[in-house]
């Protein structure tokens, strides 16, 4: 076949590599907004010109012939290049665009991330931010995330990730119940207090503590057993159980902030410093790509700049 029909041919095996990546005549046609039998009509003719079977059609699904398949495997990447050299050019007329996908932690998004996007949205209208809100885990690019933010002590060495800032665990709880119970002046205190605690798989009922300041490397770390009428996997609902009076709450400081600066928690053992229930760490990580769209760039730098000063918990 001389190079002039081949050419001719370009649409009709992008189409097949949409074919076989989302399964059906269906789908594909969706995903390409033509009509089903355009679709069907595009890989006959394919065929025609191959002189080969490519698809083996049946009800529900189409399965791909030996021919068809190695067509797909050697033609694909030349495609997705095609894809992102486009997005290239496009990101040249400096306007950024597209959609960016992250995920990342409840507590976070909804006391610290969600107030800050608005900012970044009324900058760059023709970006769209979708999150998945989870406390899980995610794997960011077998998922589809083009980024992720992590309360971690570590993160993937397989992926790129940037700091955005150092976070730390408080104690809190309102003053009345301070008024009633009494206030804590040392960790073994806390023994004879309702504490609200988050469950680890061990050791949810010891908390350990280092001094903070200036005495901190003069002073052991300390252990102390506590426990409480309540406990939950999420430091918001921790932090509400404190402002309805049920005991102090150990949570991150992001997660106390708004509260504390209202004035509605107070700081419960500030010359101490929580350890080891919380990372001390907040991170931005994307997959390692080596096209990084524009729009995702832009976030990542938003998000460094925003976060920057941490959680401060001083008083409005």
């Amino acid at each position: 076949m001389d190079t002039q029909k081949i050419e001719g041919l370009w649409t009709h095996l992008h189409w097949l590599t949409v074919l076989a990546e989302q399964g059906s005549y269906t789908a594909a046609a969706a995903r390409l907004n033509v009509s089903k039998a355009a679709m069907s009509q595009r890989i006959a003719e394919l065929e025609r010109a191959a002189g080969v079977a490519l698809v083996q059609r049946t009800t529900r699904s189409v399965r791909f012939t030996e021919a068809g398949q190695r067509l797909v495997d050697s033609t694909r990447a030349q495609y997705e290049q095609i894809a992102a050299s486009f997005s290239t050019v496009r990101e040249l007329a400096g306007v950024a665009r597209g959609l960016i996908r992250a995920t990342a932690p409840v507590a976070l998004v909804r006391q610290q991330l969600v107030p800050r996007m608005p900012g970044f949205l009324r900058a760059h209208p023709e970006v769209k931010v979708q999150l998945e809100v989870s406390d899980r885990l995610s794997s960011i690019a077998s998922e589809g995330f083009d980024l992720a933010i992590r309360h971690s002590a570590q993160v993937p060495e397989t992926h790129v990730a940037w700091k955005l800032c150092d976070t730390h665990s408080v104690l809190v709880a309102t003053r009345a119940y301070l008024k009633r119970r009494g206030r804590p002046t040392t960790p073994a205190d806390l023994a004879a207090h309702d504490c609200l605690s988050y469950p680890r798989a061990s050791g949810s009922g010891l908390w350990t503590f280092e001094r903070s300041g200036v005495r901190k490397t003069q002073d052991a770390p300390v252990s102390v057993s506590v426990s409480g009428s309540f406990a939950a996997n999420n430091s918001e609902a921790l932090r509400d159980a404190a402002l309805d009076d049920l005991g102090i709450a150990l949570v991150p400081d992001f997660t106390a902030q708004g509260a504390v600066r209202a004035g509605k928690l107070e700081l419960v053992l500030p010359d101490w410093r929580p350890a080891g229930t919380f990372a001390e760490q907040l991170y931005v990580v994307r997959p390692y790509t080596p096209h990084v769209p524009r729009a995702v760039a832009l976030f990542i730098s938003y998000l460094r700049e925003t976060f920057a000063d941490g959680f401060p918990l001083e008083r409005l």
